[in-house]
């Protein structure tokens, strides 16, 4: 069942019809930063399923910093969704030029790849950050279910809400970072929140703002998905 939180005070927050996309086993680029997590960071019961997490949402909404601490806690393997874009994509991110649909199929399907060969070696569970700007994009990553060798496979997105002037301030603070103030001005204007078909329908969206403090965005973050896994401590 879909969590939606109220909005916390806003407190600044500092964090360090589509064409039928086709079908890639594209490999790990060789600066690519995904991490094993040897298990949860607290004693807790897991549903022996395969888990997908994908933490969502525009640049400067926190993606890493709540995905790293979800790999922690439950013991998941990481993957930094920025890692695996193509030299092509980065430079026309850092030039403030706007990736297309045809410039995202081949990285979405990359990552939904990566999360599946970490399953199939051994992983329980994956957490990767991934913009997931629009529903097809999201629906891309969606068909892991249809791929993973476990027929009870769960995929969940988190969506991490914050007003444009938060995620501005949080770009803005960045340093040697590709991307800018504009490209979070484009993301917004692309962007596709999950609506009642996806939270409602699909049941697979989790949004969580994200505009308070640290403290408080774990605290928000850690009630959803320990709920949309169903968790027993």
């Amino acid at each position: 069942m879909l969590q939606t939180f109220e909005p916390a005070q806003p407190t600044p927050i500092h964090y360090a019809a589509a064409p039928t996309p086709p079908t890639s086993t594209a490999a790990a680029p060789p600066h690519a930063s995904s991490t094993a997590n040897p298990g949860p960071t607290i004693n807790m019961s897991i549903k022996p399923q395969h888990n997908i997490l994908i933490v969502t949402g525009p640049a400067g909404c926190g993606k890493s910093t709540v995905a790293k601490y979800l790999a922690e806690r439950y013991g998941f393997h990481y993957i930094e969704g920025d890692d695996f874009h193509p030299p092509a994509n980065i430079e026309k991110m850092s030039k403030d030029i706007p990736l297309t649909d045809e410039d995202r199929w081949d990285w979405l399907i990359t990552l939904r790849d990566q999360a599946l060969n970490q399953l199939k070696t051994g992983a329980h569970g994956v957490v990767i950050t991934c913009s997931a700007l629009k529903k097809k994009y999201r629906d891309v990553i969606r068909t892991a279910r249809l791929y993973d060798e476990d027929p009870n496979a769960n995929v969940r997105f988190v969506y991490l809400k914050a007003s444009k002037e938060v995620l501005l301030q949080r770009v803005g603070g960045r340093h040697g970072h590709y991307m800018k103030d504009t490209m979070v001005l484009s993301q917004l204007a692309a962007l596709e929140e999950p609506g009642e078909d996806e939270t409602r329908k699909l049941h697979d969206v989790d949004i969580v703002d994200v505009s308070g403090s640290p403290e408080e965005v774990e605290k928000l973050v850690t009630a959803a998905v320990d709920k949309a896994l169903d968790i027993s401590s």
